[in-house]
């Protein structure tokens, strides 16, 4: 265990409440000089527009939705990638969805609530996904804020699954997926599946899911790791906190689902950085899963910037967890297929 992740371990309860096994685990992995100098790039510039945004306006963020849609994607891993609507729900089908005997991907983007899918990042990551699985995908395009606040982002994702769901694919052949914003909703669309008596997908990856939308300052890494994240502003999380919920209460565990009942849930892996303010977001809520006998996987990368697997084209570091994600995927619904 490096220094970095020792540092951060004075801060971080090392077991459950309940006294079950900790089930975090820190990697270890060697960051090269070239991505050492491009954290440092998007400290300064990236961190600081990122930063601006929460001071935009109605006007300028949309301008900044429509700029981010029409960026291209480079990579899309010889994956078919089409804009269309499935059922009511539009968004972006990776191959398609007329073989339902075949695996899907479910993925639900992030965003800060606000932003749409980002080509060169979300659909080449998912892209990626589908070609190590063999399988087709769907990325929901949810209304976004500051517009169309909570619920209206978690209906649509609610409804693109009842969608996967009413064109015939099992449960067991549904993986699904969400980074930062797009784990909120993840963990959040789970509830609303149990609540709705609807089967549960094969197994779900949240990564650096924001979880905790009621208390900016609460989670220790918010605070502790606000100066050497070098991708998320903490003085953003207020606005986008606020623009998602409303006026609604911000305790509420389809809002906050580090306070969610996790009885139930699918198999976890959970993904976040050492170097990011959300880390805490995920480490508390992989140890609430684990503690509610969900079958719950949390790794901890160092260094590497908020929701990292969506970097592999800029950093090599982050081919590895990606691959991981595929990996656990693969694993759970090779299992449940088995069964």
């Amino acid at each position: 265990m490096n220094t970095h992740q020792s540092a951060l371990n004075t801060h971080i309860p090392q077991s459950n409440n309940n006294g079950a096994a900790d089930i975090i685990v820190f990697r270890e992995m060697a960051v090269s000089r070239r991505t050492t100098v491009i954290l440092w790039f998007m400290r300064v510039f990236a961190k600081r527009l990122l930063a601006m945004m929460g001071r935009f306006s109605p006007e300028r963020l949309t301008k900044m939705q429509l700029r981010t849609a029409s960026m291209a994607c480079k990579d899309n891993s010889g994956i078919p990638i089409a804009y269309d609507i499935v059922g009511t729900q539009p968004g972006h089908i990776f191959g398609s969805l007329g073989n339902t005997s075949r695996p899907v991907i479910l993925w639900l983007h992030g965003g800060a609530f606000s932003l749409p899918a980002a080509p060169d990042m979300h659909l080449r990551m998912v892209a990626n996904l589908c070609r190590q699985l063999d399988a087709d995908a769907f990325m929901p395009d949810y209304r976004l804020t500051p517009a169309n606040p909570y619920p209206a982002g978690l209906d649509d994702c609610e409804a693109a699954y009842r969608e996967l769901l009413a064109l015939g694919y099992d449960a067991s052949d549904i993986a699904m997926g969400g980074d930062s914003a797009g784990g909120n909703l993840l963990m959040a669309l789970f509830q609303r599946i149990r609540k709705a008596g609807l089967p549960m997908p094969a197994c779900a990856v949240p990564v650096s899911p924001v979880t905790e939308l009621s208390r900016v300052h609460g989670l220790p890494s918010r605070h502790k790791i606000s100066k050497s994240d070098p991708l998320l502003p903490a003085s953003a999380m207020q606005r986008m906190c606020s623009e998602y919920a409303g006026d609604r209460d911000t305790t509420h565990p389809e809002i906050s689902p580090i306070y969610m009942d996790c009885s139930g849930l699918p198999p976890l892996f959970f993904l976040a950085s050492s170097n990011e303010i959300l880390m805490d977001d995920t480490v508390y809520l992989a140890r609430r899963a684990s503690a509610a006998g969900v079958d719950t996987t949390c790794h901890i990368w160092p260094m590497l910037p908020h929701a990292f697997p969506l970097f592999a084209g800029i950093f090599p570091e982050a081919v590895a967890p990606r691959d991981d994600m595929a990996k656990f995927m693969g694993q759970h619904l090779r299992r449940t297929k088995a069964s």
